[in-house]
């Protein structure tokens, strides 16, 4: 009997274990472009946690209604707004990426908000200025109220996110020279993931910026300990290079995960979690562009399309 409860007990420490080594992620928003209600946010939380921190902040109570109904969370919008989102870190201030954030910030509560210095810079000048909306940050045009602080991110160097138990280290990128976007390479103990905001491929951006993201996680790839990719693929591949406008399509996506594959090794991105985000959903577009992923996915990736409010489990 003693060794059943031992065998028994042995089996829960490893699957609490293995559980505390993941991520819990609650899209509030997953569309690209002109989806209203829909836009890009992903809350994240290492499993077992309600601290969370949100990638992109597009929409916020509208999808924190529908992770609520999806069964997500069993408290109120205000309860998920107010007290499980810690922070926000925003990849760039275009207003599918932040208006959420913006609307909902005269009911939040005092949080951090985490980006690259164009993304502050644009967000004290044309956001929280007082004539777009009140200056609800701490630095800006007077009076600031304070409530949202603003923390600037360098290129590598790893920061706490305060409130949670999770680190993030930001990476510039390309979204239609001259603009720039970031990506955010999230960790908990010793279990990562990886967002990358909207960007093109380095190829048309004639970039190597994110052959340097690449470069700094394909050790991570190796090592198990990535736990999954946020990348977009906004259109089809019918869509001109010219017109990608910083963004992917899943040609592009494919040969971007073709240079993860040369510095970590084709044999370890099997099953590697790809969730697709930023589907422009014009005419047929989603349905092409899984079509299209599905097609040419001869890495063996777990591509993952996610749905408003669904939560997904990344271990």
């Amino acid at each position: 009997m003693r060794y059943i409860i031992q065998a028994f007990l042995l089996l829960f420490l490893t699957a609490t274990a293995f559980a505390q080594n993941g991520f819990k992620v609650v899209p509030l928003g997953v569309k690209g472009g002109t989806m209203d209600g829909n836009l890009s946010a992903y809350m994240v939380a290492p499993a077992g946690s309600d601290a969370y921190v949100c990638l992109d902040a597009g929409t916020v109570s509208n999808g924190i209604a529908r992770s609520i109904q999806e069964k997500a969370f069993n408290v109120s919008v205000e309860t998920v707004l107010k007290q499980y989102i810690k922070g926000y870190l925003i990849s760039h201030p275009h207003l599918d990426h932040i208006s959420g954030m913006i609307i909902n910030s005269v009911d939040d509560t005092v949080k951090q908000v985490y980006a690259m210095g164009h993304s502050i810079e644009v967000m004290k000048t044309h956001y929280f200025n007082w004539q777009s909306w009140p200056n609800l940050a701490n630095d800006g045009p007077a009076p600031a109220l304070n409530k949202y602080r603003y923390q600037l991110l360098a290129e590598n160097a790893e920061v706490g996110l305060a409130g949670t138990e999770m680190a993030v280290q930001a990476f510039p990128l390309s979204h239609s020279k001259p603009y720039s976007s970031t990506a955010f390479l999230v960790r908990f103990r010793d279990a990562f993931i990886l967002y990358f905001g909207d960007t093109g491929p380095d190829e048309v951006e004639q970039t190597d910026l994110m052959k340097r993201v690449w470069t700094v996680v394909a050790p991570l790839v190796k090592a198990g300990k990535l736990k999954g990719i946020f990348l977009e693929a906004s259109y089809p591949n019918a869509q001109p290079d010219r017109h990608l406008y910083g963004h992917l399509t899943p040609k592009w996506l494919m040969q971007e995960f073709q240079t993860l594959a040369s510095l970590a090794g084709k044999a370890h991105l099997k099953d590697l979690n790809v969730i697709v985000t930023h589907i422009k959903p014009t005419g047929n577009n989603e349905a092409t562009i899984r079509k299209e992923l599905t097609g040419a996915n001869d890495l063996g990736l777990h591509l993952i399309f996610p749905e408003q409010g669904v939560p997904l489990y990344l271990k």
